[in-house]
This record gives C-alpha cells, sequence and structure tokens, in this order.
C-alpha cells in the first residue's frame, strides 16, 4: 500500500519544471534573456523551437562536427559567421561569454603575464586569471556621483592609465575592456583600441552587453569595427538568442588558433549541444539581416525614448545609456535602495535586471510585452518606500577609493589555493584577501582575491555591506590568507 502524499509537497522530477512553468506565468520579463521570452527571436530560430526537438538533440556526429572540430557543419557555420563580422575565425561557446573569457584567457597568455583589466570586470574573468596563472593589473574606472555609477574610459583617462602603468615598471601582455557597461554605458572604443596598439599592446573586448551595436548605425562602434584582438559575445545578452550561447571573434594575427582552441579545450564540453549551436549561429548572423535588424532597434530606441519620458513625468530620473535595450531608475533622488525597489516589484510580478543600492536597471529586450510600462507605472505607483535603513541609503553610493592602477599584493590564484582563515572584516585589514565578494548580479567584484586589504578600503566595505546587505551576510566575515 502506497504511502499518503502531501499535495503540497513537489514530485521529484517536476521541481524545477512546475518552477519554470509558474515563473514564466506570474512574472513580467524586464530581465535578460534579451529576446523577452521569445518574442524577439529571429523567424527561423522561433521555427526551430516550435517543431519537435527529441530528433535534432545529437552529439557531434561527423556531418556536424563540433566548434574545435575543423571539419563538419559547425566549423562550416563558424567560418560563416566570422565572414560575416569580418573576423578571422570565431567560435560558438554553451558555456556562455564566461566559458569563451575564460577560454580566450588561457589561449591567449601563459602563467606569470599580465592582464591589464578595469575593476568593472565580470567575476569570470577573475576566475579565468586564477585559472591561467595570471597578473592582474586593475584599473580606475571614473565614478559619477550624480547617478551613483562607474563611468567608461575615455582616451585622455586611459592615457593615464598606460602611464601609469608604465611609471611602475610593468609589462602589460594583454588588455582588457568592458564594453557597454552592465547599465549600457559605451566607451570610445576606437581610440583606446588604438592606444593600445601603438604601444603594441593586445585588446580583448567583453562585448557581451554590445553585440547588437553593429546592426544599427545610430549605436556605438563594435568592438570589431573598432579593430580589437579578440571580442566576445553573449548571444542571449544582446543578441535574440538562447542563454548559453554566445560567440569569440579572433580579428588578429597576434593570436595563433591553435593556442586559442587550446584554452578553450581546457573549458568546452566534449558533447556541445547541437540545438544550442544552430541557434548560436542564427542569433549570431541576426546585426547583419537587413534591414529587419534594423528596424527592430530603431523601435527600441523609440521605445526607450518614450519610457524615460513617461517615467520622468511621473517623478523618476532616469539614467542615461547609449544601450536602447537598457533603462535604469536612479533611486538616489528618493534616498532610497534599488535593491528595495526591486523587492517590491517583485512583490507585483515585475522582475528586473540589475538592483544595486543607487538604482534598478531593466533590460527592455528587443520586443518587451505591449503592457508592460503601463505594467510599471501601474507597479511604481503602488510604492510605498518603508524608511530607509541606513538612512539615506541610495544617497550613500560612494566610489571605492582605490588608485588609478594597482597590482596585487599576490597573484589570484595563490590567494585562491593558498591556506586561508576568515575573520570579520573589521579585523582583516593588512591580511591578503582570499575570495571574490561579489553581488550577483552584476558579478562585478568589490573585493578581489589577492588584494591586501587597508583601512580606508575596509571603512568603504564596511558602507557597502549596508548598501548590499541580504539575508546571508556578505562581507560580514572575508577569508584571508593565513
Amino acid at each position: 500500500m502506497g504511502m499518503d502524499r502531501d499535495p503540497l509537497t513537489p514530485t521529484a522530477g517536476t521541481v524545477l519544471l512546475n518552477a519554470l512553468q509558474q515563473v514564466a506565468e506570474f512574472t513580467l520579463p524586464l530581465h535578460l534573456p534579451a529576446h523577452g521570452g521569445g518574442r524577439g527571436f529571429p523567424p527561423a530560430l522561433t521555427a526551430l523551437l516550435t517543431g519537435p526537438l527529441g530528433p535534432l538533440d545529437l552529439p557531434e556526429l561527423p556531418d556536424l562536427g563540433g566548434p574545435l572540430l575543423p571539419h563538419g557543419a559547425v566549423a562550416e557555420a563558424q567560418q560563416a559567421t566570422a565572414r560575416l563580422w569580418g573576423s578571422r575565425s570565431c567560435w560558438f561557446g554553451v558555456n556562455g561569454s564566461t566559458g569563451l573569457l575564460q577560454g580566450a584567457l588561457l589561449g591567449a597568455l601563459r602563467p606569470g603575464q599580465r592582464l591589464l583589466c578595469p575593476r568593472n570586470l565580470h567575476r569570470s574573468v577573475l576566475h579565468g586569471a586564477v585559472l591561467a596563472g595570471l597578473e592582474p593589473i586593475y584599473y580606475t574606472l571614473p565614478f559619477s556621483r550624480r547617478w551613483g555609477l562607474s563611468q567608461p574610459v575615455d582616451a585622455a583617462w586611459f592615457q593615464r592609465v598606460l602611464a601609469a602603468v608604465a611609471a611602475q615598471g610593468c609589462s602589460v601582455d594583454l588588455v582588457l575592456l568592458v564594453n557597454p557597461t552592465y547599465q549600457g554605458l559605451s566607451a570610445p572604443l576606437t581610440p583606446l583600441v588604438q592606444l593600445c596598439h601603438d604601444q603594441g599592446l593586445p585588446v580583448l573586448v567583453d562585448e557581451a552587453h554590445g553585440s547588437h551595436f553593429r546592426a544599427h548605425a545610430a549605436l556605438p562602434r563594435d568592438a570589431l569595427a573598432a579593430g580589437a584582438d579578440l571580442v566576445v559575445h553573449s548571444t542571449h545578452k544582446s543578441l535574440p538568442g538562447l542563454t548559453q550561447t554566445a560567440v569569440l571573434h579572433c580579428c588578429s594575427a597576434h593570436f595563433s588558433r591553435k593556442d586559442l582552441e587550446q584554452g578553450l579545450l581546457l573549458l568546452q564540453t566534449s558533447s556541445p549541444s547541437a540545438l544550442l549551436l544552430a541557434a548560436t549561429e542564427l542569433a549570431a548572423a541576426w546585426p547583419h539581416q537587413q534591414p529587419q535588424a534594423g528596424r527592430l532597434l530603431s523601435c527600441a530606441m523609440d521605445r526607450w525614448t518614450h519610457w524615460r519620458q513617461q517615467l520622468t513625468r511621473a517623478g523618476w530620473r532616469v539614467s542615461p545609456s547609449d544601450d536602447p535595450l537598457r533603462l535604469r531608475l536612479c533611486t538616489m533622488a528618493q534616498g532610497r535602495s534599488g535593491l528595495v525597489l526591486d523587492e517590491h516589484l517583485l512583490r507585483l510580478g515585475i522582475a528586473g535586471e540589475l538592483p544595486e543600492p543607487a538604482g534598478l536597471t531593466f533590460c527592455l529586450g528587443f520586443q518587451p510585452p505591449r503592457q508592460a510600462l503601463s505594467q510599471l507605472q501601474s507597479a511604481l505607483t503602488q510604492l510605498h518606500w518603508p524608511p530607509p535603513s541606513p538612512p539615506g541609503a541610495g544617497a550613500g553610493v560612494q566610489p571605492a577609493p582605490t588608485p588609478l592602477v594597482a597590482r596585487s599584493a599576490v597573484p589570484p590564484r595563490t590567494a585562491w589555493f593558498g591556506p586561508t582563515r576568515r575573520l570579520p572584516l573589521k579585523e582583516a585589514v593588512g591580511h591578503v584577501v582570499a575570495e571574490a565578494v561579489t553581488p550577483y548580479p552584476p558579478g562585478i567584484p568589490l573585493l578581489l582575491p589577492g588584494e591586501r586589504l587597508d583601512e580606508e578600503r575596509c571603512v568603504w566595505l564596511l558602507h557597502s555591506r549596508h548598501l548590499w546587505q541580504h539575508p546571508g551576510g556578505m562581507l560580514d566575515t572575508v577569508k584571508v590568507l593565513r
């Protein structure tokens, strides 16, 4: 005789499926992926996903091949995609831009070499430095107190960065640029790349959030057009592709195909999904499907302007953006936190993309639901701010007290794998940090492994702890080297 089952207890095998269906039904998606619930898919991808998928779930059969195999349909698709974008070679990935960024680092650099990177690097780059045994040199970004946001670097700022590196007597083997930012701000890539090339420095651009820039002349110039040597695209963050798909482009002879594929081999599955690879090719071709792609982005730009106007009239401050797929409400005018706003909207079934102490970023995507703006406006009118805790939390966002250029006390790999202990943050001053402290999203570290924590930075982190604090105690303690 079978046991009685509690009707509220989920059945093993269907827990996640049930959760997916409930969330999809309840939630207004103003978050990634950029296809917005499939409304922004290219027609060919829609047709692929609405047909029977079982017969297409295939391994690396000889006729299909795989991303690192020289023959087969995948190799031909990658070659065709490289021709579209004007790169020498490209590789599809099914571990997101994370896997391709890390594979690029492992293929382009050798242990002990130096990577010049901004402090708004994604945690995947940091983890790639750990895996590859690299020595990062970190540069600080400009900061806008008006918007509570780090800003993209311009040529003058980056000249100061390169001069500071030279003054420290450091050689650099690769420069990382992150463009655009998570909140949609873009740097002038062409002069930045040229500054690096003038000094013989190759450039890797993490363009995960800007893969669509190629599709419209009114958008910022994309990294390949700007002359970058290596470029990583996320086809779900800024192209109408499926989550987990991405493309790595090699655009110069500075790096050998063999070395890059050796790096990718370390992190790529031996059984990539043929369905995901096919979706990657479709999404990567989308910016070149004109005039359809251009018209869709023109509509997105008009939509962004309309949303900004309507929300501004309602008393909200909307941050500047170079990306019509991203819209950020700045909560500092109310002296409140974007995390509190996000929690309020989630209770009403509206899911934003990036809550931060000073604001909340929405991903409008290529085709948001028709009633999305009215639903958001209605939810915002229902907002009753609780007393700020701590007082003035949103207005208290400050830039990290970091030098323009800084080297780690020890390489991240040494810190990551070294003997450690955990200390309260206040007691960690003077110690070398052995972990990354990273709110996710955006996945941008507040503290990096290998850094030595000083008093000024500790004070800033204690303040940041109050701004970011959630259950789980981020920054209550920190892991340090013994």
